[in-house]
């Protein structure tokens, strides 16, 4: 469909709200999935994230890379283990991990935003301190899985403040400088409260959360906080949804303004939830 120059100044237009209140605000976009694995897709994801940054928005993305990290392992003759959707990670597991994510998928990311425009520097949660986390885990069973335990904002707003777009592998260290491997939805969550973000956006494989799953059309567009509780008990909220619902209510409830779950398989989601009327996705609101 080619659109007349009367339908692109509409659309502008549409958008002009959206810019205007977004203007210099923080949005965390944690970035993975089809939309990480697609190469169509994940150009226009990079596009999405640098039009945020000319007009003004601050994105920050935190990056998974699961299928990656598979990969390396499978070809090194390692175990891929997984338990509660937490990757049992020993210390062979966790060297491939911090090379995958925080040197391939990182720097590709990278290179995909300076490619498109954008000024983009790639860290992981060991630069600056950014991430101090500890094992989920006290028995050792998971190994160096780690969670968030501390986050210092001081290395992502420097990096704003010179003009950059933050690109954040979810690696973190204790005080014991061991490596952790940490869930990219729950390092994104605890970012964007620690960096008091306006937005957290989870780009998924899903349209967002559905009152039945069999049902695309039953999208739940707005979760409300208080709502939670009664969608967990009726199985409404279930498997991969649950620790992405988890995230989403922690960051409202720590001080983000919005959150929300969107479809990365949708050519530029980003910008159709951030800058139409219509949205996609669910949002998640403290209410």
């Amino acid at each position: 469909m080619i659109l007349t120059a009367m339908e692109k100044a509409e659309i502008l237009v549409e958008a002009l709200p959206y810019i205007k209140e977004f203007y210099g605000k923080k949005v965390v976009i944690k970035y993975g999935g089809a939309a990480m694995a697609d190469r169509v897709l994940k150009n226009k994801v990079m596009q999405d994230i640098v039009l945020m940054k000319f007009v003004g928005m601050h994105p920050i993305v935190v990056h998974g890379g699961g299928p990656e990290i598979n990969n390396m392992l499978r070809r090194l003759g390692l175990k891929v283990a997984f338990e509660n959707g937490l990757r049992v990670t020993d210390r062979e597991t966790m060297g491939v991990v911090e090379m995958v994510l925080g040197g391939k998928v990182n720097k590709e990311i990278v290179a995909g935003i300076n490619a498109c425009g954008g000024k983009a520097i790639g860290i992981s949660g060991k630069d600056g301190g950014l991430i101090e986390a500890r094992p989920v885990d006290d028995t050792g069973k998971m190994g160096f899985a780690g969670e968030v335990h501390r986050i210092n904002p001081e290395v992502v707003e420097s990096i704003i403040e010179n003009g950059y777009i933050p690109v954040i592998a979810p690696i973190g260290t204790d005080h014991k400088q061991e490596s952790y491997n940490i869930n990219a939805d729950t390092a994104a969550a605890a970012i964007a409260v620690a960096i008091k973000a306006d937005k957290l956006v989870l780009l998924t494989d899903v349209p967002g959360l559905l009152e039945n799953p069999e049902d695309s059309e039953s999208l739940i567009s707005v979760l409300r906080v208080s709502e939670v509780d009664n969608y967990l008990e009726r199985g409404v909220i279930a498997g991969g949804m649950v620790p992405k619902i988890k995230c989403c209510v922690e960051s409202v409830t720590g001080g983000v303004g919005r959150t929300h779950i969107i479809d990365g398989r949708i050519p530029h989601s980003i910008l159709l939830e951030i800058f139409t009327d219509e949205g996609i996705g669910t949002m998640v609101v403290d209410e």
